[in-house]
């Protein structure tokens, strides 16, 4: 039997790389908003909040307080509110996304590229999120559930979502894939085990750590600032 012909792959990370922020960001500020969530969450990562703001502490200080305020209160929410308010918050902010990352995916989704995107955000906000850019597969947090259709607190797959070449691997296994020609657009140092794995590493807004590494290994750094996309060699 004549094999399926293997479809090239590009990888993007979402939240920064696409997203202009964070959709784990948005939907427990939304599910603080609608009650879902108590109002004291927000005072876990409010601190950590400021000091990035004010240039005083590090963007990663405060998406991990923000992980850690969500996953830690959680249990108990109903699955169907979950569900409800990624929606509402895709609805929102469906059209926050980057030029240069945006008309990336356009070209390539022409071009018959199999769109995979890797997250740490909820794989329910994803799925609406990257859905609307037609991607062909996510990957992102996935919550357990209990029999009376509300969240354990308890996140599945955790070794498989740490390890984004693990999801790479992954999928191109199960999804006939080929990295011949491959894309990758990541702005983070956990992003460098896929994009070490791709044709075209593009690193997007970089963080320090992921900025040092693309230069000393020649990777091309694209900058979108406002109105202006450049490329730092």
């Amino acid at each position: 039997m004549k094999r399926k012909k293997q479809r090239k792959v590009a990888i993007f990370d979402i939240d920064g790389t696409i997203f202009r922020s964070s959709l784990l960001i948005e939907i427990t500020e939304a599910m603080v908003q609608e009650g879902i969530l108590p109002w004291k969450v927000r005072n876990l990562y409010a601190e950590a909040y400021k000091r990035w703001r004010e240039r005083k502490g590090p963007y990663d200080d405060y998406i991990a307080g923000v992980v850690a305020a969500f996953e830690g209160n959680i249990e108990g929410v109903k699955y169907k509110d979950f569900h409800r308010v990624a929606k509402k918050v895709v609805s929102f902010y469906k059209n926050r996304v980057y030029i240069f990352t945006r008309d990336l995916v356009k070209n390539l989704r022409r071009r018959g590229y199999f769109l995979l995107a890797i997250s740490n955000s909820p794989k329910d906000v994803l799925d609406e999120f990257c859905k609307e850019l037609g991607f062909n597969k996510v990957y992102g947090r996935i919550y357990e559930i209990d029999k009376k259709g509300k969240l354990t607190g308890e996140t599945q797959y955790l070794d498989l979502i740490r390890d984004k070449s693990k999801i790479v691997e992954r999928a191109i296994e199960k999804e006939n894939l080929t990295l011949r020609g491959s894309y990758g657009v990541g702005d983070t140092e956990s992003d460098v085990p896929f994009l070490k794995m791709v044709s075209k590493p593009y690193c997007f807004n970089p963080n320090r750590r992921l900025h040092d590494y693309a230069r000393r290994v020649g990777w091309e750094i694209v900058v979108e600032r406002k109105d202006v996309i450049y490329s730092v060699k």
